[in-house]
């Protein structure tokens, strides 16, 4: 496992995002003026670095990471604070913005898990 954490705070707007297939996770650190377009989540320890194949898990839904900002790691480590990217597409990456492959979000509720985790397939696959 690479990063493991929990929502624990939804801001007002943070849902809106959504709708725009973006999610915006930020720690408890998160600045008062963007608290209420974020997914407020714990700070915790990133194990491992983020890479292109690995996967992200919220709750049951899986969702295969096609692109890594070049900030996401440090931002997440950090702040806890990284954007994720549901709409499948690379064009014009952001330094902080975790890119997936384009699929559907399920619903998103204070208790919403979220991991991502290294892809087995693909380690193995590198041996």
């Amino acid at each position: 496992m690479i990063y493991a954490t929990e929502v624990k705070e939804i801001g007002l707007s943070a849902k809106e995002f959504l709708n725009e297939k973006i999610m915006v996770l930020f720690g408890f650190n998160a600045p008062f003026d963007l608290r209420p377009y974020c997914f407020l989540i714990d700070q915790n320890n990133l194990e491992d670095v983020i890479e292109v194949d690995d996967i992200l898990h919220i709750n049951d839904d899986n969702y295969k990471i096609i692109a890594v900002g070049d900030q996401v790691n440090k931002n997440l480590k950090d702040l806890g604070h990284i954007t994720i990217n549901f709409k499948g597409d690379i064009n014009n990456l952001m330094a902080g913005s975790l890119y997936v492959e384009k699929k559907a979000i399920g619903n998103i509720e204070v208790g919403t898990k979220i991991v991502i985790e290294k892809n087995i397939n693909k380690a193995n696959k590198e041996c």
